[in-house]
Parts: structure tokens; C-alpha cells; sequence
């Protein structure tokens, strides 16, 4: 089960740079995008591809956020609302169920915009997602979360540790989150598990020539309920191409 996600920083923009053309060649049995900032009605047969069941989730607001998934298998059920009403108006999650598993994307908000942002992203992760994830665990459920989580993990996810600990997605409260959720609730960092590496990162700021630097941050996941520990095969970063800020996160999986 070969599994990608990325976050495409709109998916009109990410087809011109040649998107789907190289998704052609991957084989990948299910694809997870965020921020693919369009209106189903605005996207035509090239956002379709071939051997591919495609579901998007749009926000009301024009141009923003949005998420999508793509199966190879037809997925027995496909939910498009979350339990949290503000997500589904800025259609920030999508689930695929199949026969043995399910399939989240899920775009986690910034918080660098402002104060008010950060506070809801915040409150979003703490007061309602945990949570989730944690009836999601006692459920028993396979699940596999792909997302933009807008968050490092630890110093070896980001190229400029103190500069950045007083900047969104590296606060303090919010690694603080992953490490409840990774070490005490048990769910499983789908790449830490198979690589230990520094300098793995899966976005670059368009400034100050970050991506020539390779002055990134690792921010984009596939997490596993606990129960899916030990399945993850192999795990890479794609970088020889460019069709976002965010690079393609592949995994592959033993289910």
C-alpha cells in the first residue's frame, strides 16, 4: 500500500508545475492533498486522473484551504464533515474508509497570521482533536492521518531551531501536543519510525532562497493509530521536483 501526501498550495498551480504527470508514474494506491484552494465546480478532467477515485473537500471561501483524497480502491464510505463545523467551512478534512483501514487528509491551521489564529489552532488541537484521537485509538480502528500539521516535532525537524521558538509551528505548547500525542497516547510518527534523520524536512519558506538552502521544516505527516505499528515499510521525501512549497511525503505500508 503505497500512501502520499502533500500539501499542493493550490492544486491549479501544482498541475501547471506537473503534478499529475508525475503522479502517473508513481503507483501510489491512495493520495491525500491539502490546500488545494479550488471549487470542485472550477476543476476539469485533468484534476481526475485516470485509475483514480477523486474526492475533494473545498472550502466555502474561494481560493482557500481544501483538501482531497485519491484511492485506486473504491472507497466503501467517504465522509466530508468532521464533528467541528468551522472545519468543514474551511473544508479542512476528508476521510476515505476502506474495507480494513481508513484514510484522514486533514490541513491543520497556521497560526502565523495572527494572534487569533494561533489561539484557535491551539484550541483546536487541544479542546477538540486530542480528544478525537484519543475515541479514535479506543475504537480500534485502523487509521491512517495525512496531513499538513503545521507543527515540528523536535530540533533534527527544522534547520533554524531557537530562531524560530517564538514563531507558529514551533512553539513551545505545540511540540508539547505532538509529544502527547507520539509518547503518551501512542500514536506513531509514520516517517520517525522508519528514519531518525536530521535535515528531513518537507517545506521551505519562499524566501531568503530556503529551498536552495535546504532551510526547511518537517511538518507534513502520516500518523498512525497504534495499532498500525510495525506496518510502515519505507519512507521518503520527494524532492526532485517542485509542485509546492511542501514536498511530497510517500510511505509504504504492509496492511
Amino acid at each position: 500500500m503505497r500512501i502520499i501526501t502533500i500539501n499542493v498550495n493550490g492544486i491549479r498551480s501544482a498541475e501547471k508545475k506537473g503534478f499529475f504527470d508525475w503522479l502517473k508514474i508513481q503507483d501510489a494506491d491512495v493520495v491525500c492533498l491539502q490546500e488545494i484552494k479550488a471549487q470542485e465546480s472550477q476543476l476539469d478532467e485533468r484534476f481526475y486522473p485516470e485509475k483514480y477515485h477523486c474526492h475533494y473537500q473545498s472550502a466555502e471561501k474561494k481560493g482557500y484551504s481544501g483538501t482531497a483524497i485519491f484511492s485506486k480502491q473504491t472507497p466503501v464510505k467517504i465522509i466530508k464533515s468532521s464533528p467541528w463545523q468551522d472545519i468543514n467551512f474551511e473544508g479542512r478534512f476528508i476521510q476515505a474508509h476502506f474495507k480494513d483501514f481508513s484514510v484522514i487528509s486533514i490541513y491543520i491551521h497556521s497560526g502565523s497570521a495572527k494572534q487569533k489564529r494561533q489561539d484557535l489552532k491551539m484550541e483546536f488541537l487541544t479542546q477538540r482533536f486530542m480528544p478525537y484521537l484519543k475515541k479514535l485509538k479506543a475504537s480500534g480502528d485502523k487509521v491512517i492521518i495525512c496531513g499538513d500539521v503545521n507543527i515540528v516535532h523536535q530540533k533534527r525537524d527544522i534547520k533554524n531551531w531557537e530562531a524560530n521558538q517564538k514563531n507558529s509551528g514551533c512553539l513551545p505548547e505545540e511540540r508539547a501536543w505532538l509529544d502527547e500525542l507520539f509518547f503518551e497516547v501512542g500514536f506513531i510518527d509514520g516517517f520517525r519510525e522508519l528514519n531518525q534523520e536530521s535535515n528531513q524536512y518537507t517545506w521551505w519558506s519562499n524566501r531568503a532562497q530556503a529551498w536552495a538552502n535546504n532551510v526547511g521544516w518537517r511538518i507534513d505527516y502520516q500518523i498512525l493509530t497504534p495499532n498500525l505499528k510495525g506496518v510502515a515499510k519505507n519512507a521518503h521525501i520527494y524532492k526532485e521536483q517542485r509542485f509546492s512549497d511542501h514536498a511530497p511525503l510517500i510511505m509504504e505500508y504492509q496492511l
